[in-house]
């Protein structure tokens, strides 16, 4: 057992070429995740917070540095490894739900245990189960367009714990919607993530928000600091 918890960044850099010159995104930047945490991360718009994301959940190579997932370094392993990481130990909420269209709720929740090999049964007994722990048992056969901004959200919710993460990843995740409904949304996310025991890294402009997390990290001209409250 690693003593940094299930998601560590150590000395991680973006950095872009442009016209011949390197557009640094952020540079050393150094992050642990308790089991159990959940970590707000605050910045302004184009400071970096969907690509540093994007590196924690593997999607993006960091120019430097190195990701771990359970004391493993895993930003550089093969393509099909890395696929592997991220549906055993990461789940992703994004501010868009991703939902397909031509599938119901259960059926959507259902997929990434499909796609990793579960039994559909399986599957559709989990989905209901995440479904009913963000309220929406009598959804369960809707399809996304029978559905309000903040019940696909839900949905989107559920779909990124089928798999029973380590982490959870998201992005915004009530960016969409209106104020009432994104207060509900992200009160039944934090419920939902400290119920299930994970930890959980979540990018927001909304500070209101980061008082219901444990500790927030602020992204601010490439550099990463633990944001004092006021």
């Amino acid at each position: 057992m690693n003593n940094y918890g299930p998601l560590r960044l150590d000395h991680v850099a973006r950095i872009y070429k442009q016209g011949g010159r390197d557009l640094v995104v952020f540079r050393d930047i150094s992050f642990a995740l308790a089991q159990g945490e959940i970590v707000g991360l605050v910045g302004q718009s184009g400071a970096g917070k969907s690509s540093l994301l994007h590196i924690a959940g593997l999607l993006e190579t960091p120019t430097a540095g190195e990701v771990f997932i359970d004391g493993e370094a895993v930003s550089r392993l093969p393509e099909r490894r890395r696929t592997e990481q991220r549906r055993r130990a990461l789940g992703f909420v994004y501010q868009a739900h991703h939902l397909l269209p031509e599938f119901t709720a259960e059926e959507n929740v259902a997929m990434p245990r499909r796609i990793a090999g579960v039994s559909r049964s399986e599957a559709i007994r989990e989905a209901r189960r995440l479904l009913g722990l963000v309220g929406l048992s009598e959804r369960l056969t809707h399809r996304p367009a029978q559905l309000s901004g903040g019940e696909q959200q839900r949905v989107a919710i559920a779909r990124a714990l089928a798999n029973s993460p380590r982490v959870l990843l998201a992005d915004e995740p009530t960016g969409n919607l209106d104020p009432g409904t994104a207060d509900a949304v992200f009160d039944m996310l934090i419920e939902l993530v400290r119920r299930e025991g994970l930890s959980a890294l979540i990018a927001t402009h909304n500070y209101e928000l980061t008082r219901k997390m444990d500790r927030v990290l602020l992204l601010d001209q490439g550099a990463l600091a633990e944001k004092v409250a006021a």
